[in-house]
């Protein structure tokens, strides 16, 4: 554990996808004391909140020593975002690309919501760090997302605490296969295998098949993105050399 960071405790945004389930990992390497919470909005890719137990359990099966920092699971309720509508996420719509540019799969304040209910109950849990998986590299473009975004809300929440709290988004600046690497150099083929085994990413709650990056449709845009990078690991990791 890295000697600056062996005393903080951090609360990990946890989907039970393969970004938040690397992050976890990333977590439980760094950090004295790791808790957990994840979030239903009346997501229609519900089998992520399914996967979380799974992924929990199977991470302490076979990483005991991140087993001992692994603390309390919490799951809260954000039925307002499903309230508000007009998403691909929680109605059943055609995904596609809106007037504004962005795709119709942007919950608008989703990621705000999702940390100041984080930060509050962090407060709550003598929590000083907040992870989460968002990235700026292969993304859909959410605002939410954006490095300048969270650095935004950071000091936002910290004041409205009045408690010092950071934001870690350790795969802000990488891409699918650097991700996919990442989980390889923190847990090597058990955590990769876990990862692809127990996760779930895709927008269409599909479980049937199990492919190589895991199980999911293989067309919707999620299932696009997680394809590509597995490919692009896979073939990075057979030939280093290029």
């Amino acid at each position: 554990m890295k000697p600056q960071l062996a005393r903080r405790r951090a609360l990990v945004l946890f989907s039970g996808g393969q970004d938040s389930a690397t992050c976890l990992a990333w977590a439980l390497d760094r950090f004295a004391f790791v808790e957990t919470v994840g979030f239903d909005y009346g997501q229609r890719n519900h089998a992520e909140l399914q996967c979380r137990q799974t992924l929990r359990e199977n991470l302490c099966r076979h990483f005991p020593h991140w087993a001992e920092r692994l603390g309390e699971d919490h799951v809260l309720d954000a039925g307002v975002l499903g309230q508000i509508g007009g998403s691909a996420m929680t109605e059943p719509m055609r995904i596609a690309v809106q007037d504004d540019g962005l795709p119709n799969t942007f919950v608008p304040g989703r990621n705000l919501l999702f940390f100041t209910l984080a930060a509050a109950l962090a407060y709550r849990r003598g929590l000083d760090t907040l992870v989460g998986g968002m990235s700026e590299t292969d993304y859909s473009g959410y605002p939410d997302c954006r490095d300048n975004t969270l650095k935004a809300l950071q000091v936002a929440l910290s004041l409205g605490i009045e408690r010092p709290l950071t934001i870690e988004t350790p795969l802000m600046w990488l891409d699918k296969a650097d991700t996919w690497e990442m989980a390889d150099q923190l847990g090597s083929d058990a955590l990769v295998r876990l990862i692809q085994q127990d996760s779930h990413t895709c927008y269409q709650n599909e479980r049937e098949a199990l492919h190589d990056w895991g199980y999911g449709c293989g067309r919707c845009p999620a299932c696009e993105l997680r394809a590509k990078g597995y490919a692009n690991w896979s073939r990075r990791r057979a030939d280093p050399g290029h």
